[in-house]
């Protein structure tokens, strides 16, 4: 059998985990963590000192990068805490549907439809607002661990 025989899409996380480890000493503010498996952008870092027994700690506090819901989590310093791949992707923004989903225009030329408008009543009025205005907008998409999100909006004109 050849090598040509074998033809496999490319999305690019070839089985990748959606997470990956990191010494929790080594986390610092602004960064990411999973805390009660959501991910977090870290808002506060406090290191307790070393006890009778054992390891210093670190306290995290997070806000959900998707609910901005708060999360508190402590871990001993030398342990590995979960760190999630972030990545923030734009779109140009081609249709707002009845049902609430955006259809997207990809770099590649595709369209992207399984996105719903963002709950942030200020993000959300903005887009729709441009959008009825007929500006190009450009959307900048969230995701981590599996989920995707609309965090931001640029106007880059009139059509």
């Amino acid at each position: 059998m050849s090598d040509d025989d074998h033809h496999f899409e490319s999305k690019a996380d070839a089985g990748a985990s959606k997470t990956y480890p990191q010494q929790a000493g080594t986390i610092r503010k602004n960064g990411y963590i999973v805390i009660k498996g959501r991910p977090c952008k870290v808002v506060e870092v406090s290191t307790s000192k070393t006890g009778k027994h054992g390891h210093a700690k670190c306290h995290f506090v997070g806000i959900d990068i998707f609910i901005g819901k708060k999360l508190e989590d402590i871990v001993p310093s030398s342990h590995n805490c979960d760190v999630p791949h972030v990545n923030r992707t734009d779109y140009q923004l081609i249709d707002i549907s009845e049902d609430g989903f955006v259809s997207l225009l990809t770099e590649s030329g595709d369209t992207k439809d399984d996105l719903r408008l963002p709950t942030d009543e200020n993000l959300l009025k903005q887009i729709k607002d441009g959008f009825g205005e007929g500006k190009d907008l450009v959307v900048s998409v969230m995701s981590a661990m599996g989920e995707e999100q609309i965090c931001a909006l640029k106007d880059i004109g009139p059509k």
